[in-house]
């Protein structure tokens, strides 16, 4: 009897050890390496040998910015580089490696295996989630395909793991679906977060978590740059800033560990409770994709055709919104479809574009680009037309799939949605220039360069309008740009520090009023019957606060709709500005607002919500 007791306490006591953490440990944080320059190659340089040479780091964490544009080269740069570690390491992407990617943010994906890791060492689970924003300027956003992955990976998990969760950004409101994460992580024992993004070292809390925001690689101001040490003992974890050089500081933050955290109770979630002030704006129907929607849609009568980052092209019946077809793409896809004579046409990051049947999605056309191609086509009589990532512009026979034309001196990637008007096609580039090319030869009619060398200021994602023979542009250097349609000649341009306009416009329907979002959530109505800059009316009522998204103004029947980086849509009356109401369809960033004859309002958000909204009145 005694044998049978003592060998139950032997069991007993053996499988409380294994459930308990080895410890002490340690490992590095290395974030915002910025992969671009000469200094910053060698800052990471540095790095990985300094790392090599310590005997007691287990692993390695790159959280984010990798890279400072997320192209292959400085990609493939920032492996090569990190290859040379002798322990394993482990990387997320950042907002540089997605929202200026020109290959749709899979460039990362195929040179790192992962945009996620999930992983256990020495009884903590450590998980580590990609953030954007992807191919859209706006706030942080954790990909819909990512939290799909992260939601499976918990129910795997005992909720008494120990949990160290790593994102780029904090876990707070600058990113706009920290709440699902928070919301998922509650009843598991989150010991710790840890971001990048600020560059500087940082003691934070978020919701009851312990956390810390962790210096950039980047030497910036000094002979070298650093990473951070996270040492996991027995009752604590401490974090030490090591310098490239060899030195290791003493810690600068250090945290109880072992307990589960106190979660703040009810912490801030989005507001939706102002969707019912207005009860004439109602939701008829809704779709949540399993990834995000990088793009807007196309209605053609009784469908509804839109894309996602699965790559897939959907097409879903609109009066319920019920699925018609669909068609997989090899790429994610940041493409708004358009219909041309009975087809589909849509481009995928996989470096094609497809011509499918409207009636059932099945492929007619495939037309190879050189690399992957992120902005949408247009079409034209006989002819569709995309300008890729390859600094090509190519025009096909839509009918018989020959290439008719190709224009070869595009700078950098494109990733707008054209405009089509007489017999020109109109696009930006990231490499601060904006072509007309005729249509029947592809050849230049002319070409305005911003003057920049900076290409984060290019008019790149603006979708340009055109009326009274001019072109409207605004751009990331906050300057409205008003050219000549037929010649290129600048007929205005002017930079409003009360007024900071960025990418988002659009036009009336009729023609007289170019509208201008600003970054502090105001709409200007420009007079576009006049060859100056003239401001009929600034909006009233309620402004929309900080805004990013460069998504298009959209009016309607004497309303403007105005889209937001944070899931909104705004109406102001088109005649003086006043405000009528918002509504919230999520929390992400909205791709299009796509007015109809009929009162109803389709609207696309990054995070994969698709909705029909019927508008009954405007108030």
């Amino acid at each position: 009897m005694r044998k049978c007791v003592l060998s139950f306490l032997s069991v007993a006591i053996s499988l409380l050890l294994s459930a308990q953490p080895s410890i002490p440990f340690r490992f590095a944080l290395v974030t915002d390496i910025h992969v671009s320059g000469p200094d910053s190659k060698e800052d990471l340089q540095r790095t990985v040998k300094d790392i090599n040479s310590l005997t007691d780091i287990a692993f390695v964490i790159v959280s984010g910015d990798v890279t400072e544009f997320g192209s292959y080269d400085e990609l493939y740069a920032a492996k090569s580089l990190l290859d040379e570690l002798k322990v394993p390491y482990y990387t997320i992407p950042g907002n540089h490696d997605s929202n200026w990617s020109e290959s749709g943010t899979n460039d990362f994906l195929r040179i790192f295996g992962n945009e996620t890791f999930g992983f256990e060492y020495n009884g903590y689970r450590f998980i580590g989630l990609a953030s954007g924003p992807n191919m859209r300027m706006g706030p942080g956003q954790i990909p819909r395909e990512n939290l799909t992955w992260f939601f499976k990976e918990l129910k795997k998990m005992d909720t008494d793991t120990p949990i160290i969760y790593v994102n780029h950004y904090p876990m707070d409101n600058g990113l706009n679906n920290w709440f699902e994460v928070m919301d998922a992580l509650r009843p598991y024992n989150v010991q710790l977060m840890l971001c990048g993004h600020g560059h500087a070292n940082q003691k934070m809390n978020f919701e009851g978590v312990n956390a810390a925001m962790c210096r950039s690689n980047l030497r910036a101001s000094d002979e070298y740059g650093g990473y951070t040490i996270i040492t996991v003992d027995i009752g604590s974890i401490s974090l030490q800033e090591r310098k490239a050089s060899g030195e290791t500081l003493s810690p600068w933050l250090t945290y109880p560990a072992g307990e589960h955290p106190q979660w703040q109770s009810n912490p801030p979630r989005p507001d939706y409770s102002f969707n019912r002030d207005h009860p004439y704006v109602t939701e008829v129907w809704s779709v949540q994709e399993q990834s995000d929607m990088g793009s807007g849609m196309t209605l053609y009568n009784d469908r509804l055709i839109y894309t996602n980052t699965a790559g897939e092209v959907k097409a879903v019946k609109v009066k319920d919104g019920t699925p018609a077809w669909k068609y997989m793409t090899g790429g994610k896809i940041y493409s708004t479809p358009v219909v041309h004579q009975k087809r589909v046409w849509v481009a995928s990051s996989d470096s094609y574009l497809y011509g499918l049947d409207l009636r059932d999605g099945k492929k007619q056309f495939q037309f190879k680009n050189d690399k992957a191609v992120v902005s949408s086509p247009a079409c034209l009589g006989n002819k569709v037309m995309i300008a890729g990532g390859d600094g090509h512009c190519r025009a096909w026979n839509v009918s018989t799939g020959k290439l008719l034309w190709q224009f070869d001196s595009v700078k950098n990637f494109v990733v707008t949605r054209p405009l089509v008007k007489e017999g020109v096609i109109f696009f930006g580039s990231w490499g601060n220039q904006f072509y007309a090319l005729d249509i029947k030869t592809g050849k230049p009619k002319w070409i305005w360069s911003n003057g920049h060398s900076n290409r984060m200021l290019s008019p790149a994602q603006v979708v340009p309008v055109a009326t009274h023979g001019r072109i409207y542009l605004a751009s990331p250097d906050r300057y409205m740009t008003v050219l000549d349609e037929q010649t290129g000649e600048l007929i205005w341009r002017y930079n409003d520090p009360e007024n900071r306009v960025r990418e988002s416009i659009g036009i009336s329907e009729d023609g007289r009023t170019v509208y201008a979002k600003t970054m502090d959530g105001n709409i200007l109505a420009i007079d576009a019957t006049v060859s100056e800059r003239k401001i009929k009316w600034i909006s009233s009522g309620e402004d929309m606060g900080y805004e990013l998204t460069p998504t298009p103004v959209v009016e309607k029947d004497g309303v403007v709709y105005v889209p937001t980086d944070k899931g909104l849509i705004y109406a102001y009356r088109a005649s003086d500005g006043a405000f009528l109401w918002k509504y919230r369809i999520s929390n992400g960033l909205i791709n299009m607002i796509l007015p109809t004859d009929k009162g109803e309002l389709y609207v696309s958000a990054m995070d994969g919500k698709l909705v029909k909204l019927k508008v009954d009145k405007t108030g």
